[in-house]
Parts: C-alpha cells; structure tokens; sequence
C-alpha cells in the first residue's frame, strides 16, 4: 500500500527536507514532500549545510524546493509528520473541521532514543546530528508503515 506523507518543520529547509529525503531514500514506494510551518523561505532550495551533510550519507535534496504548510495539506496526505511541539501545534491549528488526518512527531516513531523532537540544525548548526536522529526515525515510520494493515 502506498502512503502519502508530509513531513514539516518551521522553514522547510532543513529537518523536513532532510527527513523526507531520508524518507524516500527507504522508502521510495510512498508518495512524499515536506512543507514549513513560516513562508519565510517559499522556493528556496534546502540549506546549504544540510545538502552538504545529507550528500555525505548519500541523501540527495537537491531537487527539493520550500513551501508552507496550508490546511488543504490535510487533504492531500494521509499523514502529517512535524518536528517538533511548536511544529505541530502549527499544524493542528490549521486543521479543518472534520478532518481526521493523523499529526504525528517524527521522534514518535524512534522511541528508543529517548528525544521528544529534532533539535532544529539551523540554530544547533549540529546538522549530523540532526540527520542521525532523522535516520533513526524515518526508519521507524518506514516499519510501521510496513506493518499497517
């Protein structure tokens, strides 16, 4: 079964790009994009440092481009994956009535590791960090999509 899922963060230029990479690197059968909770960056491309970081565990972003997260995303996905609290607070505020599309944190889905979200690279500039947790988690959800029924 294919999925749709979107994965967000605040800008969309590093964790969630970063994560839908990873992403359809595993799992390339579902149908992905990531979004940003802000406009601040519409149609740029992922930061420079996180390219740099994703290409060394041969992750490619380069054809990903940022957009922001609008309430039709609830349409269009059948799940919703933020970054962090502040991520999916922004997203659930966008939620329209009757909507039951699942929001969920991407750490949901790596337990183990005991984090509660993924520290944001941009400000940590810990950008290897962040995509071991990614890994991790996109991991996780590529099997319990695998496990759905």
């Amino acid at each position: 079964m294919t999925h749709r899922i979107l994965f967000v963060c605040l800008g969309n230029i590093c964790r969630s790009p970063a994560a839908e990479g990873a992403f359809r690197a595993r799992a390339p059968q579902h149908q992905t994009d990531s979004a940003g909770t802000s406009g601040w960056h519409i149609g740029d491309p992922p930061y420079g440092p996180m390219q740099k970081a994703a290409r060394a565990r041969d992750i490619d972003l380069s054809d990903l481009r940022a957009r922001q997260f609008v309430a039709e995303d609830f349409h269009r996905f059948d799940l919703i994956v933020g970054m962090d609290a502040d991520n999916i607070a922004n997203i659930e505020a966008l939620r329209p009535g009757g909507s039951d599309t699942p929001v969920r944190l991407l750490t949901d889905f790596a337990p183990h590791t005991g984090a509660d979200h993924v520290p944001d690279p941009y400000y940590t500039r810990d950008f290897d960090g962040a995509l071991d947790l990614i890994e991790e988690a996109v991991e996780g959800l590529a099997l319990h999509l695998r496990t759905q029924h």
